[in-house]
């Protein structure tokens, strides 16, 4: 994790400011000092703090960073997050990249904790998908813990997810499950299993055949969730996708689903609005 985000900070750093940041360069002193700090527009839950101070010291290892709101915490408008002290050189280059992270990372824990608020006092967690902005997965799916969420998995090395496609392509449910634990026998390898199901006939194969750790309905209505929950009856983690909003979410939880995947906490959320004001 550590070196795909020092490798997206220093991509950031080349697409923003190529060959110098001329406009900082013809009008600011290389001796000029100041600071700046992060300005709360909009309530929410704060994330991306940790990042900010990577990117800073990426950049500058002289610029000092005072915080005063930590990740995970929730925000008011005019809220000051942190301050950062140094050249302003630095500072006016490092602006940029530092709120196109913390905002984007701020939007998913905001949207991830309403979320995760939703569902308590149930047994259910939110979980994200691999539905995530090419490059940012990492900072992504860490605004999701931020927030409260669970990761469902980081790519396609860490589990092994036998989707529609998989199952049609391999010619059926139980094809694809003795391949999958074939292969982990013959690789040495300990990952999870989870096999998706469009109905209770599906799921009803999957439940004869078994070797999996998790089974995901897919698209399953109110109706048919609680009864896939009652056919399993507790012999592998549930897991609920497709088709659940906000408004539903707390309908398929009280089904007894242990996780419910939501794409939206990742592609579809409005970053947090904030500023990096000369102070």
């Amino acid at each position: 994790m550590d070196k795909l985000i020092d490798d997206l900070i220093k991509l950031a750093f080349a697409e923003d400011i190529g060959d110098g940041d001329h406009t900082t360069l013809c009008c600011i002193p290389e001796t000029a000092m100041g600071k700046s700090q992060l300005i709360i527009k909009e309530n929410g839950v704060l994330a991306g703090v940790e990042i900010a101070r990577r990117i800073f010291q990426d950049f500058d290892p002289t610029l000092k960073m005072t915080v005063f709101i930590p990740d995970g915490s929730e925000v008011k408008k005019g809220d000051i997050a942190f301050v950062v002290e140094g050249k302003i050189q630095s500072l006016l280059q490092t602006e940029r990249l530092m709120l196109n992270v913390m905002q984007r990372m701020s939007g998913i824990a905001t949207t991830t904790r309403k979320y995760a608020k939703a569902l308590e006092g149930t047994k259910t967690h939110v979980l994200d998908t691999r539905k995530t902005t090419p490059g940012m997965r990492m900072l992504e799916k860490e605004a999701v813990r931020i927030g409260g969420g669970m990761n469902h998995r980081i790519g396609l090395f860490d589990m092994i997810l036998l989707k529609d496609n998989h199952v049609d392509f391999a010619g059926g449910i139980e094809q694809a499950i003795t391949r999958a634990k074939n292969y982990l026998k013959e690789k040495g390898k300990n990952l999870k299993i989870e096999i998706e199901v469009r109905n209770l006939d599906e799921l009803e194969q999957v439940l004869r055949i078994g070797g999996v750790d998790r089974i995901m309905l897919d698209n399953f209505d109110i109706d048919n969730t609680k009864e896939a929950v009652r056919r399993i009856n507790g012999r592998y983690e549930v897991e609920s996708s497709g088709g659940i909003t906000f408004d539903t979410l707390r309908d398929y939880a009280e089904c007894g689903v242990d996780f419910i995947s939501v794409g939206a906490l990742t592609h579809s959320v409005k970053s947090l609005d904030m500023s990096f004001k000369a102070c």
